[in-house]
């Protein structure tokens, strides 16, 4: 049986320490501010997420591209090369077009490496969400899964990865046109803090409004609280917008209600980050559904 690396892209949002001790591939995505174009590396070498959220702040706009099917053609063909199948796992198509390029490279390459293996999974999942389905895919890696069952169990998880998250204001997501500029307004002048998820499709919806900072970020223990898969003790990813503190906190809660395996807390990137704005904060988890 050939041996299998796993791939993913940057909008997983892990820790590069974590990325390079498990012998994870993680494919950079770009976004552009002041016209001048960014790799987003997981190590942060082209420009810090610190320097990111600062812009932000300072009224930079970022944009964002999808992968191109040529640039994930490079990196699969590298490994493919090697002998090795694939096992890539992509940031939500109901949220950016990399997925169908990753689907492109995989028919245009199967024709020419027709002994090789390569999987594709939608993660239908952003940020640390895709980060946590990840996590699972290496786990199962680890305890022995052959490639074809690792996408199974990744496919019967994969409805069951909740991601609850909410936002300081609604400037950012207004820019993207997720918001109108009367809900963003409206939301500011009232302190309103939205908070959010992301569906059984990978889009994000909005599901309640609470009053405050502190409210909204108890909501998102509320719903893990009342979601929360407590067959064993599991992983609990946290992702922050420059705002570490208050991902403590929400740590702190979370353990407080529920027996944890670990609580992994680390900074949204720059392309996720582009569209929510500094001082999201998302808490992702498996649960009984979305």
């Amino acid at each position: 049986m050939r041996d299998y690396i796993i791939i993913t892209d940057s909008t997983t949002d892990l820790p590069a320490s974590y990325a390079i001790e498990n012998n994870l591939v993680v494919i950079p995505m770009k976004f552009s501010m002041d016209g001048k174009e960014y790799s987003n590396y997981l190590d942060e070498r082209e420009m810090t997420n610190k320097e990111f959220y600062e812009n932000e702040r300072n009224s930079k706009i970022a944009k964002t591209a999808q992968l191109t099917m040529f640039e994930i053609e490079d990196v699969y063909r590298k490994y493919l090369d090697q002998g090795l199948d694939i096992l890539a796992i992509g940031f939500s198509s109901g949220l950016s077009g990399t997925f169908n390029s990753m689907r492109l490279a995989k028919e245009e390459l199967e024709e020419e490496y027709k002994d090789a293996k390569i999987v594709i999974i939608d993660s239908l999942c952003a940020s640390l969400g895709e980060g946590l389905f990840v996590y699972y895919a290496v786990e199962n890696k680890k305890k022995g899964l052959s490639l074809t069952d690792n996408e199974k169990n990744l496919l019967e998880l994969r409805p069951h990865l909740c991601h609850w998250f909410t936002v300081l204001n609604l400037e950012t997501l207004r820019r993207g046109g997720r918001v109108s500029n009367v809900a963003a307004f409206v939301a500011d002048t009232l302190n309103i803090k939205p908070v959010l998820h992301v569906d059984d499709d990978g889009h994000l919806i909005a599901m309640r409004k609470t009053i405050g900072r502190k409210r909204s970020l108890l909501a998102l223990v509320d719903k893990l609280e009342e979601t929360i898969d407590r067959t064993e003790p599991q992983m609990i990813m946290i992702g922050h917008g420059d705002c570490l503190d208050d991902a403590k906190f929400v740590a702190e809660e979370v353990k407080k209600r529920v027996e944890v395996k670990d609580v992994l807390i680390n900074c949204i990137g720059p392309v996720i980050g582009a569209h929510s704005g500094p001082g999201t904060l998302a808490l992702f988890f498996v649960g009984s559904k979305r």
